[in-house]
């Protein structure tokens, strides 16, 4: 292991040392900061941050620093969805439109609930433009997809849903709950299970988040040397979009911008881990978290040419091994480099967060994290 200079703090159990060391080496020659944490059986046996939070300033990374989770946020979404299920409010076989009556234009009657959940539904993207601004509303957004009409029947193709996932489902949970898509999170998932997450920052939280930091080459991962097809499509005209200033943590986009803790999300992936159950707190019933696991899709992404796997709307186990090396692993990595999941078969929830952003090829950190603390929890 070769000798650094990172300055890397917390702790970790007994027989998990290996995992610090592989940390400590992720943050080597790093711009950014990092934490990663995990929780074996309801037991928090690795909680560890290291490296810069505010490149502008030099303030390190503390104990107490968020960071924006991008798609990581889609795994909560799914949580949420899933809680309703277990509630009967929404079927995962029934139409979209048994919910949401405007969203049957452009032909999208036949769309399931399971549809969206498995990035199948049809609609990853709006042929018009849309910009920044449009993405901060997220009413405008809202109205916008129920208008789009279908890309492909629903069911056939494979396309990740960047953006669009976020908000039908957010719409979903408005439609049959009355909350918005944040106010859900933090009542049904934060406040109950203690974590430091949230869709929509309150202002004075901040200076907690640390300030993303995209490396020279950082973007939408494609595979293949030619243009991905719909790109313009899935993520507008959004590419300068300034992620780092408060106005964009303060609005809801369900799809991606949550900001949470490591050790949080570590927490929520443990409480699935075990079934739904974390500390007395029942979050989901233990057939319903299977069910969420279940595989509704799997084959290349149309949009991308990257495999996926997708349950519930958690990911689950492709080759790419982003989820660890466990065949039974679920859960969601987000742009840049994070990576937040469940290893039920080990009673495992973990979490690697990051404002480091990097290209998905060029990026061994969480893998090689995850594989040592595959190692450690044998």
């Amino acid at each position: 292991m070769r000798e650094t200079t990172v300055e890397v703090r917390g702790r970790v159990a007994d027989g998990f040392d290996a995992v610090r060391g592989v940390f400590v080496e992720t943050l080597d020659g790093s711009p950014g900061g990092a934490a990663f944490a995990a929780v074996v059986d309801g037991r928090p046996v690795v909680d560890l941050w290291g490296g810069i939070a505010d490149p502008a300033t030099g303030a390190a990374w503390r104990e107490d620093t968020a960071v924006t989770l991008f798609s990581g946020t889609k795994g909560l979404i799914a949580a949420c969805v899933l809680i309703l299920v277990g509630r009967g409010l929404i079927d995962l076989d029934a139409p979209v439109v048994r919910y949401w009556p405007e969203f049957a234009a452009g032909g999208k009657e036949s769309v399931l609930v399971r549809h969206v959940l498995s990035h199948t539904a049809g609609v990853p993207g709006l042929r018009r433009s849309f910009s920044a601004d449009d993405v901060v509303d997220e009413m405008r957004m809202v109205a916008a997809v129920a208008e789009e009409p279908l890309f492909w029947p629903p069911g056939e193709t494979l396309a990740y849903h960047a953006l669009t996932y976020g908000w039908i489902c957010s719409e979903l949970i408005r439609r049959v709950d009355g909350r918005s898509a944040g106010r859900f999170v933090a009542e049904e998932l934060a406040a109950p299970l203690r974590l430091e997450v949230w869709l929509g920052l309150p202002a004075e939280l901040d200076d907690r988040v640390a300030n993303l930091v995209p490396r020279p080459n950082f973007g939408m991962t494609v595979v293949g040397d030619e243009p991905a097809p719909l790109l313009d499509a899935v993520f507008g005209q959004i590419h300068g979009f300034q992620w780092n200033e408060p106005s964009f943590r303060r609005v809801e986009i369900p799809g991606g911008n949550a900001v949470g803790t490591a050790r949080s999300l570590a927490r929520f992936y443990g409480c699935l881990a075990r079934g739904g159950e974390l500390d007395g707190v029942r979050l989901l019933a233990p057939e319903t978290v299977e069910l969420g696991r279940s595989e509704l899709a799997r084959g290349t992404c149309a949009v991308t040419r990257r495999p996926y796997a997708y349950g519930v709307g958690f990911e689950l186990s492709t080759e790419l091994g982003r989820l660890g090396p466990a065949r039974d692993a679920f859960g969601h990595t987000g742009s840049g480099g994070s990576t937040h999941g469940a290893w039920p078969g080990r009673k495992t929830g973990f979490s690697y967060a990051t404002s480091d952003l990097m290209l998905e090829s060029d990026d061994r950190r969480g893998p090689d994290l995850l594989a040592a603390l595959w190692a450690a929890t044998a």
